[in-house]
């Protein structure tokens, strides 16, 4: 039986291996981590809470957030 995955489910569920930190904080510790799924998906989860929540995003979805932070999008965020 085949189980989706669930934005919002423990980290642990998507496995310990693979996770890496395309983005880091010198000042600490405050990484995000990003793991490629076996569908296509990708899982992003913070460096300081591996065993918390993961949020789940599509291929499409993540490359809009992507192509939207390039573009500007995110700067009122800063």
């Amino acid at each position: 039986m085949h189980h989706p995955v669930r934005s919002g489910t423990p980290s642990r569920e998507r496995g310990a291996l693979g996770w890496t930190r395309p983005w880091s904080d010198d000042a600490g510790g405050a990484c995000g981590e990003v793991k490629k799924l076996a569908d296509g998906r990708v899982a992003v989860r913070r460096s300081t809470d591996p065993e918390g929540p993961a949020l789940v995003f599509t291929p499409y979805e993540m490359t809009r957030f992507l192509t939207g932070v390039k573009a500007g999008d995110a700067d009122f965020l800063l």
